[in-house]
């Protein structure tokens, strides 16, 4: 299928109807954010823009796309123009891994965006690797990435699962109860947040009564429920995310589940509270960012121009993941004055988001050792509808910086190999 070109400002008809609230969006595949000038500097973004992720995913790209328009009225890159070039992953591992070489071999990309998905960012991290191509892996949270198999050229946004289980496993515990029942994603992502979960657990002094893996795209959670429920636990943990945690919380309150058990997680996002009914807003839970901040340098700056070009929706975690994500590769690159891949991997090291990007209150920088971004999380819980604003669909009680949530470095398993 032949490109298509769109340029820097945005525009609403380039928009297909989405999967979720808040401006999710599927496009055809591929599309470009096309610059002015001669040999512009091109950045490739691979998301699951079709399947159940497909609203984070499309969410990830505008925030990109609103990154990518911004460094242009700036300059660009090192005084050159800058296109965003984006594939769809369509969710799936050998289809990510096919449209990253294409972005690399055949649209010579200078930089890699993605993926959602956990099991196709560390796939695609192969790639890069391979191809030498620094990478950012705006959403996929999977401990590897940025552990055992980590990479020099690959820095992650978003937190690990480890992260997200230390930010809340203790509230939840002390607030709910020492049982816990989880549904659980059955691929990378899930896995390694329920071992996560279940270790904090164990430490805290707790016991799983059971463990339900749930296929991607699943609809109907109801055999799993009534095994859950049967289990008697204090509190139902739910793992699952996209598509799926909306199907679950919606028949968790139908089947009246959340009467006699407590429903929680870890990871919750403004995506899927907001496409559910507000009786099924429920739990204790942690968002990666979140946009009501009062005072926070920044944040309503970056929530006026969402607002602009998402219908008049607030960002959510999934729009700062892509605005952060492509942004670094401008700070970094304009500050190392280079595109060279082994030498702006270095400069990232320890490598401070500024107050514009960062867009919380805590130091946020890409780690030393591991090249995980500390960055914070929201811990609070889910409201049935907004006080003040509409959108407002999550209660903060409070914002934990990285260093606390995130394991040292010793203990990830990661070791960077740098090219000879």
């Amino acid at each position: 299928m032949p490109l298509q070109i769109f340029h820097p400002k945005f525009d609403r008809r380039t928009l297909i109807k989405g999967a979720a609230a808040l401006g999710a969006f599927q496009m055809a595949s591929p599309f470009i954010i096309q610059a002015r000038g001669e040999t512009p500097i091109r950045i490739g973004m691979v998301d699951p823009l079709t399947g159940v992720y497909a609203a984070p995913a499309g969410n990830e790209v505008m925030g990109a796309k609103l990154a990518v328009e911004q460094m242009n009225a700036k300059g660009g890159i090192l005084g050159r123009q800058v296109e965003l070039l984006v594939e769809d992953s369509a969710n799936d591992v050998g289809t990510g891994v096919q449209k990253a070489r294409k972005l690399i071999e055949r649209d010579q990309v200078n930089f890699m965006i993605g993926d959602v998905n956990s099991g196709i960012a560390a796939a695609i991290a192969q790639v890069t690797a391979e191809k030498k191509i620094l990478h950012i892996v705006s959403g996929g949270h999977t401990d590897s990435i940025t552990g055992k198999d980590c990479k020099w050229n690959v820095f992650r946004v978003c937190n690990t699962t480890r992260m997200e289980a230390n930010s809340v496993s203790s509230v939840l515990f002390s607030k709910y109860g020492k049982k816990w029942h989880f549904i659980t994603p059955d691929y990378a992502f899930g896995h390694t947040l329920y071992d996560a979960c279940t270790d904090d657990l164990k430490k805290l002094g707790g016991t799983v009564t059971g463990n339900e893996l749930t296929p991607l795209g699943t609809t109907d959670f109801s055999a799993y429920l009534i095994k859950a429920r049967s289990a008697n636990p204090d509190v139902l943990i739910l793992l699952v995310q996209g598509s799926d945690m909306i199907n679950c919380l919606k028949q968790v309150v139908q089947f009246g589940l959340d009467k006699q058990i407590h429903v929680a997680g870890t990871q919750q996002e403004l995506e899927s509270l907001a496409a559910l009914p507000p009786e099924a807003r429920i739990g204790i839970w942690m968002f990666e960012w979140y946009w009501k901040q009062p005072g926070v340098p920044g944040v309503d700056k970056f929530v006026a121009d969402i607002r602009k070009v998402n219908n008049g929706n607030v960002p959510t975690a999934r729009h700062w993941f892509g605005y952060t994500s492509a942004m670094t590769f401008a700070l970094v690159a304009n500050q190392a004055k280079t595109t060279d891949a082994i030498k702006l991997a270095g400069a990232l090291e320890n490598f401070e988001l500024p107050d514009d990007v960062k867009l919380q209150p805590n130091k946020v920088y890409y780690r030393k050792g591991d090249h995980q971004l500390m960055t914070s999380a929201f811990v609070g819980e889910a409201q049935s509808k907004g006080k003040d604003d509409p959108e407002d669909l999550f209660r903060v009680d409070e914002v934990v910086p990285g260093d606390k949530t995130a394991p040292a470095v010793s203990e990830t398993g990661c070791t960077i190999q740098w090219p000879a």
